[in-house]
């Protein structure tokens, strides 16, 4: 099959570099993202995975190549315009990003304060936003009462609570133990699968594909379970909404599914599975 063309993409990277003084991060670059697909970045540290995410979503602009979101040049546009475009992605930063001293409703509900949302429908959509990630009892909390896994997935509500037709995931499972990491793959197979959400994840963790490929949120059981690759029409497809990007020195050094790495003999994709 083809690769989907870039008028069809909610993202694409057309030969986009970008680099800071001592040469390029990211070099050549080139994919599409089409919509309710998960894009994975996947790499070592310091191989492009954050500053791709912050291009994507206009925060950088590329020394050369194009960024198109929704098929419109992100470099062209200005201040003004790249804000209105913001108000349709999420992003959730690695460590969370929230203000101590804000309890979890204020967090939430920042961004709306932000584009002066009314107060009474501030109140409703931080209520659903905090529902979705199961943490409603936490409205009056500050961050500090919170784990680390609670952190998240407070970070996950505020990136919801703007109604993004896009999420951005920086390393949204670093540093947390195993049974936290599933939690949040569980939000974000449940956004994807209930909600339709397009999302790019940033992740050193393959396991973080392989849980999103292999597995789907059933909205009638709402449980998260295996997908039957063998027929089950919506395991199918939300298996081959799953794809991702190998990251090393600057460009793609692989692209295509989880499994193709499973089956691959490069010992560089290999060395991912260990």
């Amino acid at each position: 099959m083809s690769p989907p063309a870039a008028s069809d993409a909610v993202i694409s990277f057309e030969n986009v570099s970008i680099g800071f003084g001592t040469g390029y991060v990211l070099e050549d670059l080139s994919f599409t993202v089409v919509p309710r697909e998960t894009k994975l970045l996947i790499g070592e540290s310091g191989t492009g995975k954050t500053i791709t995410l912050k291009l994507a979503a206009g925060l950088l602009r590329p020394d050369s190549g194009t960024v198109r979101m929704f098929g419109q040049d992100l470099s062209i546009l200005s201040e003004s315009e790249l804000l209105t475009f913001r108000r349709q992605i999420g992003f959730v930063f690695q460590e969370g990003a929230l203000f101590d001293s804000m309890t979890v409703a204020e967090n939430v509900a920042y961004p709306l304060r932000e584009e002066r949302v009314n107060e009474h429908e501030i109140d409703e959509r931080v209520r659903e936003s905090l529902r979705v990630v199961e943490m409603e009892g936490t409205l009056e909390k500050v961050p500090a009462e919170l784990s680390g896994g609670m952190r998240r997935r407070v970070s996950i509500a505020r990136a919801l609570v703007g109604r993004p037709k896009i999420v951005f995931y920086d390393s949204p499972t670093a540093g947390l133990d195993p049974v936290t990491s599933q939690t949040i793959i569980t939000l974000i197979l449940r956004l994807r699968d209930t909600y339709g959400v397009t999302s790019m994840l940033a992740t050193h963790r393959l396991q973080d594909a392989f849980g999103l490929a292999n597995y789907r949120f059933d909205v009638e059981s709402r449980r998260v379970v295996p997908i039957a690759h063998n027929g089950d029409g919506a395991g199918a497809a939300a298996a081959g909404q799953t794809n991702l990007i190998v990251l090393r020195k600057g460009t793609a050094y692989f692209q295509g599914s989880p499994r193709a790495i499973t089956d691959s003999r490069d010992p560089y994709l290999r060395s991912f599975l260990f």
